[in-house]
């Protein structure tokens, strides 16, 4: 029970957050950091525990957006059934791949799935007739407040966490880790390596579909190059994992938090402060500096990065430990 106490605090305090925080910016903020938590957790389901480094999560996001987009668009039907089967329609797509993939391994697999996003966004900006290509696709969103998006996406991101260690504790995980230390040792004791390997993918397949099913319906709107980037959604996903810990259950929560967190500061050039500071003290210096601060965000997700890998290879919550001493010593 004592290793439950925590989290069920901080489940305690997201449940009345939004309550307290009712500003409609700081909410939109923290929904986007649930949605980062169950795309984060699905690609350290695969990479972090079975060892598969994937560049394709895009390619599983903007499936489960445009189910939900083109269930209402064509069929007239409510997005929200796209969070039932968002999740299913990217593991028919990530079925096949990771049967062509799956033979593959390391640099070339990684490759795999970054070919896999970049088809997937051509197919979606071509075929017009069914995603509207580069026009996008509008619906209207269900609610005005925000509230219930943050609490159908705190659902999904505990969901997700759930999953992981209900999968991390059973048989299952072992046979996932096992396959991330030594495949070839895997498979000499009888572990059938390429089913397990198309388990994982297929669940981080489910995870981040329904991530861009709920996506589509908070946010109204779609198009390839939003649900299908490779740097706002594959990378990020990448990083979240990093950053938190790749490997541990709690890892992309810490992680999402602060991705968005540091991406949100330099877009917004400091929540506005740099804006209110040039604004008061005029002249063309500081609105250049405004400029390009909101535009560094992917150089501070650089640094950032090198500085996790170099200081705390294993992320923040890998390295809490050592973390902890630094402050101590200090």
């Amino acid at each position: 029970m004592r290793e439950h106490r925590i989290p069920l605090i901080l489940l305690a305090l997201l449940l009345v957050l939004p309550l307290v925080v009712t500003e409609p910016y700081f909410q939109h903020l923290m929904i986007l950091v649930l949605l980062w938590v169950t795309i984060g957790t699905g690609w350290n389901l695969l990479a972090g525990y079975t060892g598969q480094v994937s560049f394709g999560a895009a390619a599983f996001f903007g499936v489960g957006a445009y189910t939900a987009g083109l269930l209402s668009h064509h069929l007239g039907l409510s997005a929200w059934w796209g969070m039932a089967l968002g999740g299913a329609v990217a593991v028919l797509i990530a079925f096949p791949f990771g049967w062509i993939a799956f033979p593959l391994r390391g640099a070339y697999f990684a490759l795999g799935s970054l070919a896999l996003g970049e088809v997937m966004r051509q197919v979606a900006t071509s075929w017009e007739s069914l995603t509207e290509g580069m026009v996008g696709i509008l619906i209207m969103q269900t609610f005005i407040s925000k509230l219930p998006y943050y609490y159908i996406a705190l659902a999904l991101a505990v969901g997700s966490i759930l999953l992981v260690q209900a999968v991390t504790r059973s048989k299952l995980g072992y046979y996932f880790v096992s396959i991330r230390e030594d495949q070839d040792a895997a498979a000499s004791i009888g572990i059938n390596t390429t089913k397990y390997k198309m388990i994982s993918l297929c669940m981080h397949a489910f995870l981040t579909g329904t991530a861009g099913a709920l996506y589509m319906n908070y946010m109204g709107f779609i198009d390839p190059h939003v649900v299908f980037s490779l740097h706002d959604i594959s990378i990020m996903a990448i990083l979240v994992a990093i950053v938190g810990g790749v490997g541990t259950l709690y890892g992309p929560a810490v992680g999402a938090l602060i991705m968005v967190a540091l991406q949100e500061v330099f877009r917004s050039a400091g929540f506005g402060a740099l804006q209110a500071l040039t604004d008061a003290m005029g002249g063309g210096f500081m609105t250049v500096v405004t400029k390009y601060v909101s535009q560094a965000h992917v150089l501070a997700f650089g640094i950032l990065v090198v500085v996790v890998i170099m200081n705390l290879p294993n992320g923040v919550v890998g390295d809490w430990a050592r973390i902890k001493r630094a402050f101590r010593r200090g």
